[in-house]
């Protein structure tokens, strides 16, 4: 999940504050788990314990809180038409691409090739700073500051590469350059009925941002991460060579390497993705849950991977929603012919009507009505969250979910994230930082109760967003890893070959914040990673980190990563992973120690 918000609206206050919800003090232990050498799990509170209510002190509104609270005039009369504008630019730019011929498309590709592998050799070592992308850093869609271009380095400009190189239905490949979107994709490939095996649901997410670093959605529980689905990679390397990457050839190992490394073994110049059949309707159906943490949790997991371990039972997309503590709806779909959806007694719901209401709204509907089943143009299933930004979007316009605004602006939805942080100042976006969360936790499928309860006692944020994955094993140990062993313990979802995993996203205003009390966003967030670290999970790197580097290397695994960036010459060329994600603008001694990759060494505790 990427996007950017404003103020809480009244409306929100009011919907949060009639919820139950509640709060008890955690005090972490993962201070002392540095030194400990050794993971230490956190033990969750019963459930009881979360009705214990905790009054916090209130909260004293400054000035930023004022103008974050009125942002969303500028957003009406500034960011959504730009955004309107710029997205029309956009599809003009794709459908004339679409004309070229696939040969032209190609000899203007290797040209550009030709101009990365020329500026490459135009840098002088000594001189000019690390390696990155010139793209601007508001430009890029996720909430992490970009802080490293922010001092010395050498920009190497690749927004020439937004094309669709091949779409090869014989192969079942589709070969595309990395500023390639979901938007774009999905509009050539949806009327030939093929598709990406996995489709992140916002249309800016990008193939190289899905592959450097992480992607995923309701398809993800067979095919599993964005990352997975990739079947060849094109790189220009640090001396300016150009290779091929598969899985099985000499360059397997860099293969492995891309994935979670954010661009710091190479530049990524194409992708060559698996394609999957598909129809040209998503049969959805939507069941309400109603209990404990722990019961939503065992019905998402239920959904997931029936108990009987039936595979003609596993649906094609599953998805969650968590709306307070003793709510939910588990949404599972599948694949349907256009003669199946338009069947007599079936409901058509085309969702990707400017007028329609917020998916997330239309499925909490199933608390009050039931459970039920509708048809959805495929296309518009996969992108139902776009024109919300999830739940974003009732705190960028607190009343553009309402039906007037739908019907009569609905259709410049949504605002451009990388306009929504163009426009914010430093004061705005550190208010984000500390008043507001967005962070995806990657859990395994049997912890997903502890992690919820977890959430709900740190953060009491809703809705939150359930997502499964498959964390494959992999012939070698990349920055990700299922947990060692899991395929002995037999655990629901888990098979001899990949461990279920499940993305809890985590967007939205604290309900401390609603309710005007104080909250600490910094220490929240560092309390989150130490317990992703004790519970063998994740955090995608779009989000801000407050990890160390020497927490963060307990997180990920460095061992593989390292190989590659000796092997292929990445250091002293490109930034290190963890230099690229560390909060804070770097000095110039940070410059100079990573150019000459005096960098302390990478090493994760032993479990």
């Amino acid at each position: 999940m990427h996007a950017l918000v404003t103020a809480p609206s009244r409306e929100g206050r009011a919907c949060v504050n009639q919820r139950q919800f509640h709060f008890i003090s955690f005090h972490s232990s993962s201070s002392s788990s540095g030194t400990t050498g050794k993971k230490r799990r956190s033990q969750p509170p019963a459930m009881a314990d979360l009705q214990t209510p905790l009054v916090r002190p209130k909260r004293k509104k400054v000035l930023v809180d004022y103008l974050v609270q009125f942002r969303w005039i500028l957003v009406i009369f500034v960011v959504l038409p730009a955004s309107a504008l710029i997205y029309f630019n956009i599809y003009l730019g794709d459908m004339w691409s679409a004309m070229k011929s696939e040969k032209k498309r190609q000899k203007e590709h290797d040209d550009n090739v030709q101009k990365v592998v020329k500026r490459l050799k135009q840098r002088n070592p000594k001189k000019d700073g690390l390696v990155c992308t010139a793209r601007k850093p508001w430009i890029a869609v996720g909430m992490r500051n970009v802080d490293y271009k922010r001092v010395r380095h050498f920009e190497v400009d690749l927004s020439a590469f937004r094309n669709i190189l091949e779409i090869d239905a014989e192969r079942m490949v589709a070969k595309v350059e990395p500023l390639v979107n979901m938007g774009q994709i999905s509009r050539a490939t949806c009327p030939m009925n093929l598709s990406l095996a996995v489709v992140a649901e916002l249309d800016d997410l990008t193939v190289g941002g899905l592959i450097n670093g992480y992607g995923i959605e309701g398809s993800s529980h067979i095919y599993g991460l964005f990352s997975d689905t990739v079947v060849a990679l094109e790189i220009v390397l640090a001396d300016g060579r150009i290779v091929r990457a598969t899985k099985d050839n000499e360059y397997s190992d860099l293969f492995y390497g891309v994935p979670w490394s954010q661009g710091t073994l190479g530049f990524l110049v194409s992708a060559e993705i698996k394609l999957i059949p598909i129809k040209e309707y998503m049969r959805l159906t939507y069941t309400p849950v109603k209990g404990p943490l722990k019961e939503l949790a065992q019905a998402y997991a239920d959904a997931v991977a029936p108990r009987d371990g039936d595979p003609a039972k596993v649906p094609d997309f599953v998805e969650g929603m968590v709306y307070n503590a003793t709510e939910g709806v588990m949404m599972t779909g599948v694949y349907a012919s256009k003669e199946e959806a338009k069947k007599k007694g079936n409901k058509i719901n085309s969702v990707g009507w400017w007028f329609k209401p917020w998916f997330y709204q239309h499925a909490q509907t199933a608390l009050k009505k039931g459970e039920f089943v509708e048809y959805i143009p495929t296309r518009e299933y996969y992108h139902r969250h776009t024109r919300c930004l999830y739940w974003e979007g009732k705190l960028i316009l607190p009343f553009g979910d309402q039906f007037w605004f739908r019907f009569l602006f609905g259709w410049l939805m949504p605002p451009k994230v990388s306009l929504l942080k163009a426009t914010q100042g430093d004061a705005i976006r550190n208010y984000y930082h500390d008043n507001h969360v967005i962070q995806d936790m990657l859990v395994p499928l049997y912890k997903v109760g502890d992690a919820l309860e977890f959430v709900h006692q740190e953060m009491e944020v809703y809705p939150l967003w359930l997502c499964p994955h498959r964390l494959f094993k992999l012939p070698v140990k990349t920055m990700i890893y299922p947990e060692p062993g899991f395929e002995h313990h037999q655990r629901q979802g888990d098979t001899s070959y990949a461990q279920m995993f499940t993305d809890v996203g985590v967007y939205y205003t604290p309900a401390f914040i609603f309710r005007g009390e104080q909250f600490d966003g910094v220490e929240a967030v560092k309390r989150l990673e130490q317990w992703l670290i004790e519970n063998h999970s994740y955090q995608p790197q779009y989000a801000v980190t407050e990890l160390n580097e020497k927490d963060f290397w307990r997180m990920f695994d460095a061992s593989h990563y390292e190989h590659c960036r000796q092997k292929y010459g990445a250091v002293g060329t490109f930034m290190s992973v963890y230099y690229k994600s560390k909060k804070g603008r770097k000095s110039e001694k940070e410059v100079q120690e990573a150019e000459a990759a005096i960098l302390e060494p990478a090493y994760a505790d032993e479990a």
